[in-house]
C-alpha cells in the first residue's frame, strides 16, 4: 500500500472493491496541513489506478471527520505564509495560486471516475466540509456536524460546493451565519444522502458502498461524468475561481487582518470564540483602529 504523511488508503479487507481513505491525524482532529491536499490527490490517483476498486470511502480517524485547516499555531504568530501574508501590500496571486492548488487537490475526489463517499462523524468543519462536499455522496451520523464557520470572518469556501449541493437559499443561510448543522438537518435539507445513529454509521456506509461496488466501473464512470458535466455547465469552475479569490481577500482585508491580530494578541481560541458567538465583528475603520492599537498597520 502507498504511504502518506496525513492519511492511509487501502482496500477494505472484508470488501476489496471498496477503498478506505482515512484522514489520520486524530491528535489534531485530522486538521488540514500543507501536505493533506497533496496526499488526498495522490491517494485518489492510486485508487483510480486499481482496477479492483470501484468506490472510495473517505473518513476520519478519532473523534471526527476533519476540523478544518490546522491554524491554531500559525494564527497566533506573525508568520509569513501565502495565505497569511504580513507584508503590505499583500500579493493576491500568491494566495490564489496556493489555495487554488488545494481546491484542485480536494476536487480530485469529485473528478475521480470512481464514486466517492464521505463518512462523517464528529465534525466536518470549515476546510473539512470542503473535503466532505467534494465527495459524490455524504453519509452522516445524526449527531455529526458540518459547516463553514469562517464565513463570519477570515474565510470563503474555495470549492463553492454549498450552492451546488444545497441550492441558493440554504447555501446563503449557511454562508451568512457560519452555523454548523447536524446530520439530521443535513439529511432533511438534502445535503447528506442519509443520516443514521452513530452506532449504525459503518453499517450504512458498507450497505451503500457495497451496493455501488457491484456496478461495472465503466458504468459508474459514465454516470458520474454526466452529473458532473451538469455542474460544470452551471458554472462550477467559475464559481470556484471567484470563491478562491474572495477567500484570500477575507484573510487580508481589514476584518481579516483584525482577526489575525486579535488571535496573535489573545490566542486563536479567543478569536474563534468571538467569531462564532454572534458578537458583531469589527469592520472598516473600527477594525483598522483596533489593528493599530494591537501594533499592526491598519491598511490591510
Amino acid at each position: 500500500m502507498p504511504a502518506f504523511e496525513t492519511l492511509i488508503i487501502a482496500p477494505d479487507p472484508k470488501a476489496p472493491r471498496i477503498a478506505r481513505l482515512l484522514l489520520n491525524r486524530p491528535e489534531r482532529l485530522n486538521a488540514i496541513t500543507d501536505q493533506t491536499p497533496r496526499d488526498i490527490r495522490a491517494a485518489v490517483a492510486w485508487a483510480e489506478a486499481q482496477d479492483d476498486i470501484h468506490v472510495i470511502v473517505v473518513e476520519g480517524a478519532g473523534k471526527g471527520f476533519c476540523g478544518g485547516y490546522d491554524l491554531a499555531d500559525t494564527a497566533e504568530q506573525m508568520v509569513e505564509h501565502p495565505c497569511q501574508q504580513e507584508r503590505f501590500p499583500w500579493d493576491p496571486m500568491v494566495d490564489y495560486a496556493y489555495m487554488k492548488r488545494n481546491t484542485e487537490d480536494f476536487m480530485s475526489l469529485w473528478r475521480c471516475s470512481k464514486p466517492t463517499i464521505a463518512k462523517v462523524h464528529g465534525a466536518a468543519a470549515a476546510g473539512g466540509s470542503d473535503i466532505a462536499l467534494c465527495c459524490d455522496l455524504l453519509i452522516m451520523a445524526e449527531d455529526a456536524r458540518i459547516g463553514y464557520m469562517p464565513t463570519r470572518v477570515w474565510g470563503c469556501p474555495t470549492t463553492a460546493m454549498w450552492t451546488y449541493r444545497l441550492g441558493p437559499a440554504r447555501a446563503k443561510q449557511m454562508m451568512f451565519t457560519g452555523d454548523l448543522i447536524d446530520g439530521r438537518t443535513a439529511a432533511a435539507w438534502g445535503l447528506a444522502n442519509e443520516a443514521v445513529p452513530a452506532a449504525e454509521l459503518e453499517a450504512a456506509i458498507l450497505r451503500l458502498a457495497g451496493r455501488i461496488a457491484g456496478v461495472p466501473r465503466g458504468h459508474l464512470a459514465m454516470h458520474k461524468m454526466v452529473v458532473n458535466q451538469v455542474m460544470l455547465t452551471q458554472g462550477l469552475e467559475q464559481s470556484q475561481m471567484m470563491a478562491t479569490v474572495f477567500d484570500g481577500i477575507t484573510r487580508h482585508n481589514p476584518e481579516g487582518l483584525w482577526f489575525r491580530r486579535y488571535a496573535q494578541a489573545e490566542g486563536f481560541k479567543a478569536a474563534v470564540a468571538w467569531r462564532d458567538s454572534g458578537r458583531p465583528i469589527p469592520e472598516g475603520d473600527e477594525a483598522r483602529a483596533l489593528i493599530r492599537e494591537m501594533g499592526g498597520h491598519g491598511d490591510g
